[in-house]
């Protein structure tokens, strides 16, 4: 049976609720924490080690920590645009992707230093199927891709094998979307041979056996073709990391598989900031929470509102406020905070309700919440080994814990 691990996507050491989820969960038994070089550009590995402050060295020591590196945004984008990064491959302007030698060695670096540790437990490659990606957008045959993918994957591992040699990491493994798709996609990334590109580099470096132990790749109650490369890894030796227990895909649409609750706070703080913007000066914000009101129940997931919220409703409101003096601004900041908060709440509610009727026949047999349905039919595959939770509030780890 499976166990859970704290999964530090979008944790930040800025955020006082995240850490305190982050000790909570360690003073709750969690044994392992899932983190990357690129989350939160390195916020969610700076908060680990604010988080670990507080424990002994025997807590410490008991915590199995993993880390990726492979993505190029952030502050490494900037420097990337400089100084070129070995073999960087494009996936938009925000995003880059290399897993050379010369990066593995530059972010594992850093990661530690972040972490405020010498050696990683286990060091992943992450999502190295972007130069696949890279090489069907330009029209490359899946042979010639494909050889070039594994030749970029072997010396990925010749650098993996030293760093262990180096005692910088105990393990490496490599976290993989395309692990999960069908065989006969062109984004499949072929695992069967990963094992043999493990023995020949740990060979090439006169190592007695390789330290290529983990995968990782998204598997959920509604994407279960992931469970044929975790059934493959069981059988060779390889321990499974699940992520995307909640965030699934089906007919081309993401879904939350978890059910929330309808806000009791909403009308009350929605009515206060309308009557407070019925005036002229106001008025577009006036109609643009209108709008949201009356759309709050057309949003496809929680992740289509967050978008929404940063690219659309923000600028539109930062827009509307400038025409009021400073004070006014404040206080008008903490009317459209508190809508907000509640806003998101009444969206994800409605998301839920959505969701159930869609995926009425995943949940025919679910008298719990989808969460709980989701998270206990992965916990019951043999072939897991650890499900990847963002716990990103100490309630959420109270959940988790509980089952």
């Amino acid at each position: 049976m499976s166990t859970f691990a704290f999964g530090t996507y979008r944790i930040s050491d800025y955020n006082p609720q995240h850490l305190s989820a982050l000790k909570e969960a360690i003073k709750s038994g969690i044994r392992m924490i899932d983190t990357s070089s690129n989350y939160m550009d390195g916020g969610a590995e700076r908060a680990i080690a604010l988080a670990f402050r507080e424990f002994d060295e025997n807590v410490k020591q008991s915590i199995e920590i993993i880390s990726k590196f492979g993505y190029i945004q952030g502050e490494n984008l900037q420097k990337h645009h400089e100084t070129p990064i070995e073999e960087a491959v494009a996936y938009d302007e925000s995003r880059y992707h290399s897993i050379s030698k010369s990066f593995l060695q530059d972010q594992l670096g850093k990661s530690l230093s972040r972490l405020e540790m010498n050696t990683l437990d286990c060091y992943l490659i992450h999502n190295p199927e972007y130069y696949l990606l890279d090489a069907i957008k330009r029209g490359i045959d899946k042979d010639t891709r494909l050889d070039e993918m594994y030749r970029r994957i072997y010396e990925a591992f010749i650098g993996l094998e030293t760093e262990v040699k180096n005692k910088r990491i105990r393990a490496y493994g490599i976290s993989s979307n395309s692990f999960s798709k069908p065989h006969n996609s062109d984004e499949f990334l072929p695992y069967e041979d990963l094992i043999t590109l493990a023995e020949n580099a740990a060979e090439a470096l006169g190592h007695k056996t390789h330290s290529f132990t983990t995968i990782e790749l998204p598997i959920n109650l509604l994407e279960q073709e992931g469970l044929k490369c975790a059934s493959w890894a069981k059988s060779n030796g390889l321990r499974v990391l699940a992520n995307r227990p909640l965030n699934a895909q089906y007919n081309g649409f993401m879904y939350r598989l978890a059910d929330y609750d309808e806000s009791h706070e909403y009308y009350h703080h929605f009515n206060e900031l309308m009557e407070v913007c019925d005036n002229e000066m106001l008025r577009p914000l006036y109609n643009l929470l209108e709008q949201l009101d009356e759309n709050k129940h057309k949003f496809g997931w929680i992740g289509d509102y967050e978008s929404f919220l940063f690219s659309q409703i923000i600028p539109h409101m930062k827009t509307t406020l400038e025409v009021i003096d400073e004070q006014n601004r404040e206080t008008m900041l903490n009317f459209i905070d508190l809508f907000l908060q509640e806003y998101k709440k009444m969206v994800a509610y409605e998301c839920s309700k959505a969701t159930r009727r869609v995926l009425k026949d995943f949940f025919a047999e679910c008298y719990t919440s989808m969460q709980e349905c989701a998270l206990k039919f992965l916990m019951q595959k043999e072939e897991i080994d650890f499900i990847l939770v963002g716990m990103r509030k100490p309630s959420y780890v109270h959940e988790i814990i509980s089952l």
